[in-house]
């Protein structure tokens, strides 16, 4: 395995500069008094695509040589890393294909089809994916860009980190969504080489909680097809990002979906900004364990905002 360095990540930021946000951080009153911490948001909901994977889609492909970039690039995704390397590929003139499950937010197909990324979907689970994913390289020849199990992607997700710790300064601890874990890692990567003293907490559906047991058990244990509203993070973790769990995390927490519902909800209502399930579940984590951050300064990456409006989570 290839672990990215924090020079990586640097040469990273350099690289994606020109291509994505430099989102802002909000605060939020209502949400310190909730949790008696000193909370600060960093909005990838704002980016590029609506989502933080702008950034290791980008840098992933402008770090191509010319002869990789002319064959194009594949992946597969559920939709956001879909819409990235999408993006990302479009804004250097190469072809991109996506594979997603059948079961993807219509939204998020449509937004890859509308980047110019062409769509081949396959069943739900990670086993489908891969299968499909491993048909189009040998048809192509494409170079695969995984969603978060690349040293590249890796760094150019930590990116977050670096821009959140430089605007909040010091900060106890940064709490992020994990489904594959490549922005958890990354956000790994920024805080071991800027702010060392700073606690990584992941945080998970309780319905999508490998990484929970992959923790506790100190091995890595995979789920292929869970079910949870947080669509963004039903991937399971792949050794490169174990790696980070097991070693760098201090701990992974889980809400239930009604938890993520909620705080989704009260999100949309006391901070007027647009989050998906996968963002809700970091800020239903820090609500759930407020004893764990009381009196403490917290980073909370809000990591993506693509939301199907036709199919809110409390209009069902």
């Amino acid at each position: 395995m290839q672990f990215p360095t924090f020079d990586d990540l640097l040469a990273a930021h350099e690289r994606i500069r020109p291509h994505v946000h430099h989102t802002p951080v909000l605060t939020s009153t209502h949400f310190d008094r909730l949790t008696g911490a000193r909370l600060f948001f960093k909005c990838e909901n704002l980016q590029k695509i609506g989502a933080f994977k702008a950034r290791g889609a980008c840098n992933a492909v402008f770090g191509l040589s010319e002869e990789q970039a002319a064959r194009g690039v594949l992946t597969h995704s559920s939709g956001n890393h879909g819409q990235a390397l999408a993006y990302a590929a479009a804004k250097r003139g190469i072809p991109a294909t996506i594979v997603m499950p059948e079961t993807s937010a219509k939204p998020k197909l449509d937004a890859v089809r509308g980047y110019g990324g062409r769509v081949v979907t396959c069943a739900p689970g990670t086993k489908a994916r891969e299968e499909a994913v491993a048909t189009e390289r040998a048809r192509t020849g494409a170079e695969i860009v995984h969603p978060y199990a690349d040293a590249r992607v890796i760094a150019g997700q930590g990116t977050c980190a670096r821009e959140l710790i430089e605007e909040a300064g010091p900060l106890d601890a940064i709490v992020a969504p994990v489904g594959g874990g490549g922005l958890v890692a990354g956000i790994c990567v920024a805080v071991a080489g800027m702010a060392p003293r700073t606690l990584v907490f992941a945080a998970e559906p309780a319905n999508a909680d490998d990484a929970f047991r992959s923790k506790r058990a100190g091995r890595l244990i995979e789920d292929d097809a869970p079910q949870t509203i947080a669509d963004g993070l039903r991937a399971s973790l792949k050794p490169i990002t174990f790696h980070y769990v097991a070693s760098a995390v201090e701990d992974v927490l889980t809400v239930t979906e009604d938890e993520i519902v909620a705080a989704m909800r009260l999100v949309w209502e006391r901070m007027k900004i647009v989050i998906e399930p996968s963002s809700a579940v970091a800020v239903a984590v820090v609500m759930k364990n407020a004893h764990r951050f009381t009196g403490q300064k917290v980073g909370i990456i809000v990591t993506g905002g693509n939301v199907d409006l036709d199919r809110l989570p409390w209009m069902a």
